[in-house]
């Protein structure tokens, strides 16, 4: 299937992820989709708009679809249109209120079977089948589109640990730091640089280095 989700720890990240010899490795005119529903609340607009930007130097056709609440995100057309797109990037934001809005819905389902997906910061915990609640770190359940690991973004070392504390001793801990890239290729998980640390249960662990 190779279905490929790029897990970015900030925003920052992704104009690297988009230069020439990365691992990205998009057509040229590549059909790029962006969805700032998690920045509802903090501005999808302006969001869509800085994460544009920072793709802007790079060979592709760029297009924010504002898919804010679960109305939106029940319209055929985005859903249509995102399966159509080379690639979807899921900009920062809320992870509780993306997980709301994209749950059993068509678009929803448009992610899930995405091929290339780029999701940033606190909504990069989302894609799993376990979450971690922003609120406090606790698990929670996911949307289930990205299996094998919890992917918590940039938080205090006590959220973090107390994710790890009440998830089982064989949940795979993925924990990006600001500038942490991972990619998961068909549920194989891969870190792209030193950013990232990963755990299982208790203790230090490994996924595939570069």
């Amino acid at each position: 299937m190779n279905q490929r989700t790029f897990f970015l720890g900030s925003p920052a990240t992704l104009t690297g992820l988009f230069a020439p010899n990365s691992p990205l490795v998009l057509p040229s005119g590549a059909d790029v989709c962006v969805l700032p529903t998690a920045a509802a609340f903090t501005g999808a607009t302006e969001t869509a708009v800085a994460t544009s930007a920072r793709v802007q130097d790079a060979d592709v056709r760029v297009e924010a679809l504002m898919v804010t609440d679960r109305s939106s995100a029940s319209e055929p057309y985005f859903a249509e249109r995102l399966a159509a797109a080379d690639a979807i990037i899921l900009t920062d934001g809320s992870a509780l209120h993306a997980r709301s809005t994209w749950r059993e819905t068509p678009v929803g389902e448009a992610l899930r079977d995405a091929a290339l997906v780029m999701v940033i910061g606190e909504t990069c915990t989302v894609l799993g089948d376990h979450m971690a609640d922003p609120r406090g770190g606790a698990p929670t359940t996911g949307l289930g589109y990205r299996s094998g690991a919890v992917v918590v973004g940039p938080c205090h070392p006590d959220r973090l640990a107390r994710t790890r504390e009440l998830l089982g001793d064989n949940e795979l801990v993925i924990a990006l730091n600001e500038g942490g890239v991972v990619l998961c290729v068909d549920g194989e998980w891969r870190a792209l640089n030193d950013e990232v640390r990963v755990f299982r249960g208790g203790a230090a662990d490994e996924i595939n280095s570069r």
